[in-house]
């Protein structure tokens, strides 16, 4: 399957230049797009220079701030949308998400998947570098969305994803509000909603090795309020039947 993989960077300069060489030497052959919220490292040069070496394998998407996960990942599906690819993939740009479990999610969904998601959460998956209050932090949002919306996969804030590119085309992905980190749960809300399959490939999840987590406390909030905006909205369409 032609592949996408779409990178959001924000200051990002340590990783992305180790990063995208090995994510084009992957057998899917991919294309890799970056979308570089205005880093004040440079790592937007440095994107732009790795797209010159890589001339045609390497896209860079400017934006003129910091705004947001979920508007970084609209961005890059409407610019992988207008390339000829089957199968297109979500990821960060630190390592957390290893490029050596996308063959085995694009096999997926060449088995007849429409998204799979690279899981911490199925058998094999397996967080090691979590502290203990990073790992009730994550069951607790995974079993509240699951509970809440009724999501079938196990790892509902995962990501690292790869997505079937007709289920990108169908989905009203201009109606999505969560701008986020949640807007990995309302993702995954309107596919399963919209009937599509969903399967999870195990990954063990890698803590960043360099700069800072980008999940704040005010992200926490946000991810709530979408869950409970989501499930209102559940329980009306389950009411209208």
């Amino acid at each position: 399957m032609k592949t996408i993989l779409i990178v959001p960077t924000y200051n990002e300069y340590d990783s992305i230049g180790e990063l995208v060489p090995m994510l084009l030497a992957l057998p899917v052959e991919p294309v890799v797009i970056v979308v570089d919220d205005n880093s004040t490292d440079g790592t937007g040069e440095l994107a732009d220079t790795l797209s010159d070496n890589f001339r045609g394998r390497v896209l860079v998407i400017h934006r003129p701030a910091k705004l947001g996960l979920g508007t970084a990942y609209l961005a890059g599906f409407a610019r992988a949308l207008d390339e000829q690819v089957d199968a297109i993939v979500t990821m960060d740009a630190d390592f957390s998400h290893h490029p050596r479990y996308i063959p085995a999610m694009v096999d997926m969904l060449n088995a007849g998947y429409d998204l799979v998601i690279g899981s911490r959460y199925v058998p094999g998956g397996a967080t090691p570098d979590f502290p203990l209050s990073r790992r009730m932090l994550s069951w607790c949002a995974n079993t509240f969305a699951r509970t809440m919306l009724g999501l079938q996969a196990r790892d509902t804030t995962a990501g690292f994803r790869c997505y079937r590119r007709s289920v990108l085309e169908s989905l009203p992905l201009d109606t999505i509000f969560s701008s986020g980190y949640s807007f990995l749960v309302e993702m995954l809300f309107m596919v399963q909603r919209a009937g599509y399959r969903v399967g999870e490939v195990p990954i063990t999840f890698e803590d960043r090795k360099q700069g800072q987590s980008k999940i704040s406390q005010q992200e926490i909030l946000k991810a709530i309020y979408t869950v409970m905006r989501l499930a209102i909205l559940r329980l009306s369409l389950w009411l209208r039947r």
